[in-house]
């Protein structure tokens, strides 16, 4: 078994340099298809898929409290605001009382109709890709969703879409939520597989 692992965190660094041409791309789902072990490969996207999952576009939203982060640096968010009930704030810090519907740039406000951390139930804050993985197939903690869920959710739906247009002075998550929506679901189709780390 440790043999595999090892054939497939080198097929991952191999695969990952050859289909991404950037460092901030996505490799292809295509790009895994040399490893043979069909559970290996599984991870193996799941891996990649876990540098967009551990961006800062994605943990600041998902923290494991009940204060958000922000920027780049996942600091904790000025003003000092707090989940709520529902996750849009308290009632009198409301998330959309700063947040409206688009990013406002010279404010350096980013924006969304939907804007709201993720339920504590999916907090990813300090956790390795493999306990994400573990966690996101996991419907008690990944907001009731089925596996084949997931591909919409991370390829289609807008507010996660909004880690690629973050806006002015912070960083996009790495490749674009097309890709990462293609990893999603070949990663499903293969088996849901997790990373052993």
């Amino acid at each position: 078994m440790r043999g595999r692992v090892r054939a497939a965190v080198l097929a991952l660094a191999i695969c990952t340099t050859a289909g991404a041409a950037s460092a901030n791309d996505l490799a292809s789902p295509e790009s895994f298809a040399k490893i043979t072990d069909e559970a290996a490969r599984s991870a193996a996207m799941f891996s990649e898929l876990g540098r967009v999952l551990t961006s800062p576009r994605c943990v600041n939203c998902h923290p494991a409290g009940d204060r958000p982060h922000q920027g780049d640096m996942g600091r904790l968010h000025q003003p000092p605001v707090e989940r709520g009930g529902d996750g849009k704030g308290t009632p009198t810090m409301r998330c959309s009382t700063c947040h409206q519907a688009a990013n406002f740039d010279p404010g350096r406000v980013p924006g969304h109709p939907e804007w709201h951390l993720a339920p504590i139930e999916m907090a990813w804050q300090g956790k390795t890709i493999a306990e994400i993985c573990q966690q996101i197939k996991d419907p008690a903690r990944n907001g009731g969703r089925a596996v084949d869920a997931l591909i919409d959710h991370i390829g289609k739906d807008t507010l996660v879409g909004w880690a690629w247009a973050p806006g002015f002075g912070r960083s996009p998550a790495p490749g674009t939520q097309e890709q990462a929506g293609a990893l999603v679901k070949a990663w499903a189709e293969s088996g849901a597989a997790c990373p052993a780390k």
